[in-house]
């Protein structure tokens, strides 16, 4: 696979979603570059919107192993990460792998889950690995977790914290279709699932050299500090309390590389860093006078006006 050749795979993984997902392109294309990027995915919107949906056409898309989980109140961490039972066959402890043990997890309602619960998934998100009981267990790569939240039904809900929400790539909103793509998914929706038939497209061999590929996607200089001016823009603004973290700078970098390979272009202009900066960088801040759970709007309009007024780089990238 050669770097040209993301922008085909991107098109292809799009198509077939759009199969299920309609109206949405894009959505489709934030997820396409998460999943490119390698990052998680936090979806959040009212019910009924097809959040869960988008993330089954996502798995279903890659020939990937696939696992849901329903966040409850009384799920337990060794649910997620595993746990060591004793074999009286064997006569010795055998670690059972939890959930999180699979390429894409789709985690349904993560904010129903207590914070001991969201905190399991703190070092598999990270690092890529779970440690219990004193020893680590790698994941099998790519690994991707898809986490749906219902910003509405807050009762009985433990909002994620600012490292949970730190590890989230991009957060995305569904929102409602319009008119024609909603008669539209009644048509395609009328006898059976679209989404029973959907079909891989590419394999998780393809999707992780892909995915080292966007990293050398070339990025001037000029373009850095242009990208990281944003950034430190959200750590000194007088109505923002919480500004991006170095962990969010890089996911803005990687981002802005995703997106010049997702359009066929082997470095990054300024465009990509605007294109990637709300969906990267709203949830990471939180504003004064709001809380974490309602800084996203705000924090958006704020990047708007940071973007306006941060200069633009004219040089052209020497890629």
């Amino acid at each position: 696979m050669e770097l040209t050749d993301i922008q085909s795979l991107a098109k292809r993984l799009q198509d077939n979603m759009k199969k299920v997902i309609k109206g949405k392109d894009e959505v489709l294309e934030r997820v396409i570059l998460c999943d490119l990027c390698g990052g998680h995915i936090l979806l959040e919107d009212i019910p009924g919107t097809g959040k869960t949906t988008l993330a089954k056409a996502l798995a279903r898309s890659v020939s990937c192993s696939f696992q849901r989980v329903q966040f409850t109140p009384d799920l337990l961490p060794s649910d997620l990460t595993g746990i060591n039972f004793y074999n009286q066959k064997l006569g010795e402890f055998v670690f059972k792998p939890g959930a999180v043990f699979t390429q894409i997890l789709l985690g349904d309602e993560i904010n129903r889950a207590t914070p001991r619960t969201q905190s399991s998934l703190l070092e598999c998100m990270e690092e890529h690995q779970v440690s219990v009981d004193g020893k680590t267990y790698p994941m099998t790569e790519p690994f991707l977790v898809i986490a749906t939240q219902n910003p509405v039904e807050i009762q009985g809900t433990f909002p994620l914290p600012e490292a949970q929400l730190d590890r989230f790539f991009m957060k995305l909103s569904m929102g409602y279709p319009d008119t024609e793509n909603e008669l539209e998914m009644m048509d395609g929706f009328a006898k059976e699932s679209p989404l029973a038939s959907l079909e891989p497209v590419t394999t998780a061999e393809e999707l992780i050299e892909a995915q080292r590929l966007v990293r050398t996607v070339f990025v001037s200089d000029a373009v850095k500090r242009y990208l990281l001016q944003i950034v430190q823009q959200t750590r000194t603004h007088d109505k923002i309390r919480l500004g991006v973290s170095p962990r969010g700078t890089l996911a803005f970098l990687h981002a802005a590389q995703g997106c010049a390979a997702m359009h066929g272009r082997t470095y990054v202009i300024p465009e990509d860093v605007q294109q990637v900066a709300a969906p990267v960088l709203a949830h990471r801040m939180i504003c004064k006078g709001h809380s974490m759970a309602q800084s996203s709007g705000p924090a958006a309009e704020y990047l708007r006006q940071i973007l306006v007024q941060v200069p633009v780089p004219t040089e052209q990238p020497l890629a």
